[in-house]
């Protein structure tokens, strides 16, 4: 990309404007986005009016929210009017929901009465739901007509459509019937009618759904797109693979940052800026100070047992740290496997029972192998101490991974927030406990 960043650089400079837009011909929509992500304003607007028309919208879809809006703060009325029109349904919403209050309405008011109608509908649903990532462009057939009829319907609407690879089959009152392959029309008898094709199997989202729900359903039967229904059945729009990729991706990174106790940041690393990630990492920072307080609180809780005892003290970090490490293990599997809807809410008491079962023999091996050095460093008490504390602290460590993210999701709350260092730090306080009271009872203090 360097190389043809520093051609577009020298054309730019040297004003060479037909010779520019003759090498954006030649070149890729998803590279000129990068490059422009990587010019001056100036110049990133420059090269924008170069692009041919039909271009340009797809350019300005690949570009980041930010770059979007210094963009058009630079673009005349006309030039705005032009690339809102030309946005795909579903790219002009998400452009739109990102936007200042002020600006939004700016570019509604360059809308035509028919797309504005259709903003306006789209914007009216919650902001993470289906129905702001659907487009309703779509072709849709009667159940009557015959293949022939619907074939030349098709091909009258297909410029309209995002997609045709799939063709849905509506009534009168534009209730969804069926989804049915566009080969199985080409290959069809002509004048069969479109109810022959049919078998009433399609598998469909609710407009008010959660777009992860959408995410979900795609993945789990492998579709290229998928109808969005409204409460009655209604077909209002299509939601297509290439927008699900993208919520794909932004939920992935969000609950990845979760899982580091980092509050979702609303933008690319490298664009944010250093108050932005400041003020998304201090919080989570400060709540797992006080709760190590609380651990060093239990530590001094047994002071005398630790005197009487000096190599305790040798093996804390090691048990307490097994203790988080098999907890953020657990809590990263359950996060994941909820997230991605491998296992429900009512597999609790199954899911309980297995982690119980994993983490005993856990425990028992790692047990197993911190008695020799329990034993070589203090003798047979303290490896019985050591061993007896790293069974159940790694049990009770993966209980509060697994148990955490249920906990979470029952009070509608993202299971993500289970970050690893927030289960870390409840295991170590647990493992405190846990390593003293046992000495304490071991050793007759």
């Amino acid at each position: 990309m360097s190389q043809m960043l520093e051609s577009i650089q020298i054309l730019l400079q040297s004003k060479d404007w037909p010779g520019l837009k003759r090498f954006m011909q030649t070149c890729e929509i998803p590279e000129i986005a990068d490059v422009m992500s990587e010019l001056e304003n100036v110049d990133r607007v420059l090269l924008f009016r170069v692009l041919a028309r039909d271009s340009a919208n797809e350019v300005f879809s690949y570009l980041d929210v930010d770059d979007q809006k210094n963009l058009l703060a630079s673009l005349t009325d006309e030039e705005m009017r032009m690339l809102m029109v030309d946005l795909s349904p579903d790219d002009r919403t998400t452009l739109l929901s990102e936007l200042p209050g002020q600006v939004t309405q700016r570019l509604l008011n360059l809308l035509s009465p028919s797309d504005l109608a259709e903003a306006r509908a789209l914007l009216g649903y919650p902001k993470d739901s289906v129905g702001r990532l659907m487009t309703p462009d779509y072709v849709a057939v009667r159940p009557e007509w015959t293949v022939v009829h619907a074939l030349e319907h098709i091909r009258a609407w297909e410029h309209l459509s995002e997609t045709i690879n799939t063709i849905y089959v509506t009534d009168s009152q534009w209730k969804l019937l069926d989804a049915i392959e566009l080969r199985r029309f080409v290959f069809a008898n002509p004048d069969d009618t479109v109810a022959t094709l049919m078998d009433g199997r399609f598998v469909a989202v609710a407009a008010a759904d959660d777009r992860e729900q959408a995410v979900q359903l795609m993945q789990r039967y492998d579709l290229n797109v998928m109808p969005v229904l409204d409460s009655t059945g209604v077909l209002v729009g299509i939601v297509t693979v290439d927008d699900v990729w993208d919520v794909a991706e932004a939920e992935v990174t969000e609950d990845i940052q979760k899982s580091a106790a980092v509050s979702p940041l609303r933008t690319s690393y490298l664009q944010a800026g250093v108050w932005q990630i400041f003020r998304r990492r201090i919080t989570w920072l400060v709540t797992l100070v006080f709760m190590n307080i609380l651990s060093g609180g239990a530590i001094s809780l047994y002071e005398d047992t630790l005197a009487s005892a000096l190599a305790l003290a040798f093996f804390l970090p090691l048990l307490i740290g097994s203790g988080g490490n098999a907890g953020a293990q657990s809590a990263t599997l359950m996060v994941r496997a909820l997230a991605t809807g491998e296992v429900q809410l009512s597999d609790w008491g199954q899911l309980i029972f297995k982690e119980f079962l994993v983490a005993f023999a856990l425990g028992i091996t790692m047990a197993f192998a911190v008695s020799f050095i329990g034993y070589a460093r203090a003798g047979m008490q303290i490896a019985f101490i050591v061993s007896m504390t790293m069974v159940l602290v790694v049990i009770v460590g993966s209980m509060i991974g697994l148990v955490f993210p249920f906990i979470l999701s029952k009070l509608r709350i993202d299971p993500a927030t289970a970050s690893g260092p927030l289960i870390t730090s409840l295991a170590d306080i647990a493992g405190v406990m846990i390593y003293f009271t046992i000495a304490t009872w071991v050793l007759g203090l």
